[in-house]
């Protein structure tokens, strides 16, 4: 049955284009960001129609988000909706538009907690420690592994990173990297900067590629990765260079960015035990996000002792 498209009030349209403006501008929110809040507050102003979104009485809101729900849509994905929307009732009533947010008190459904997947340190060894080849796409690829391995970025910062820090008309750096102090600098959710640590490995494969890298520089010289166009390298090529590097290995876990995250965090708190430095690295802006991690930990910890102690092993 093809989608019903309800026509959107103009004054509502003006009203988003608005907001989004100041999201932009006086936060500073990213481009994906901001389209996913254009997306989310897109779905209230179908549900407003011709009527004013200022206007909207709160048991409307909860019906439609009750119909979203049975629709299909996902417990963490509503979290997210109720935020934009939120968000620009908050912001209207700072406008003096709104006398109070009809959303106050609404919450989405809890989501089932999963843990994140993460390689055993032994396939994350063999993931980062293959070889480079003289093909100049192995030696980048190398770097890549061994930054991700070595500071848990996330893949929307890694791509954004330049060679050096720059700021001009043209293009203000988002993260840049300093192999002279084996420090990164990105910028994470929420326009956070952060400084992170580089191991040896990853400042060797970096300046491995750095050596290579001119080969394939053309008008753009501030992307740090880049194909061989000379354009700033996508997250889809990397997510596909990644997967395909692990099947040759023949490690059997499905293999992407983020599980170099979590293998990140995840092997550093196995070893440190200090979950206030993994949160620092990591970027949360709250520890409960990275507690789940220790329930990886435990996990592991679990297995070793139903692999190893006599108690744990029953007999039929």
């Amino acid at each position: 049955m093809a989608e019903v498209i309800t026509p959107i009030n103009a004054a509502n349209q003006a009203l988003l284009e608005r907001y989004l403006e100041h999201l932009r501008i006086e936060r500073r929110l990213a481009d994906h960001t901001l389209n996913n809040y254009q997306r989310d507050l897109h779905k209230l102003l179908q549900i407003a129609a011709a009527q004013p979104v200022q206007t909207l009485p709160p048991h409307t809101l909860r019906r439609a988000v009750a119909q979203l729900h049975g629709a299909g849509l996902q417990p963490r994905s509503l979290a997210r909706l109720l935020s934009s929307w939120r968000g620009l009732y908050e912001w209207l009533a700072v406008q003096s538009e709104v006398g109070s947010n009809p959303l106050a008190g609404l919450r989405a459904p809890k989501a089932a907690k999963t843990l994140p997947k993460a390689l055993s340190p032994d396939q994350a060894m063999q993931l980062v420690g293959a070889s480079a080849t003289d093909d100049i796409a192995s030696v980048r690829d190398k770097a890549i592994l061994e930054l991700f391995y070595s500071s848990g970025l996330r893949l929307s910062e890694l791509v954004s990173l330049d060679v050096h820090y720059q700021a001009d008309a043209q293009h203000t750096s988002q993260g840049w990297i300093d192999l002279d102090a084996a420090a990164v600098t990105v910028t994470g959710k929420g326009s956070k900067m952060r400084t992170l640590p580089i191991g040896r490995y990853a400042v060797a494969a970096l300046r491995a590629w750095l050596a290579q890298r001119p080969q394939w520089v053309k008008q753009d010289a501030a992307p740090l990765f880049l194909s061989p166009r000379g354009a700033r390298l996508s997250p889809r090529t990397i997510q596909a260079r990644l997967h395909a590097l692990a099947i040759k290995l023949g490690i059997p876990a499905q293999v992407h960015p983020h599980v170099l995250r979590h293998s990140f965090a995840s092997h550093l708190l196995q070893s440190s035990g200090d979950l206030r430095a993994v949160q620092e690295l990591l970027g949360h802006a709250s520890i409960t996000t990275t507690q789940i991690y220790t329930r990886l930990d435990w996990q592991h910890l679990a297995k070793a002792y139903d692999a190893a102690h006599p108690r744990a092993k029953r007999k039929d």
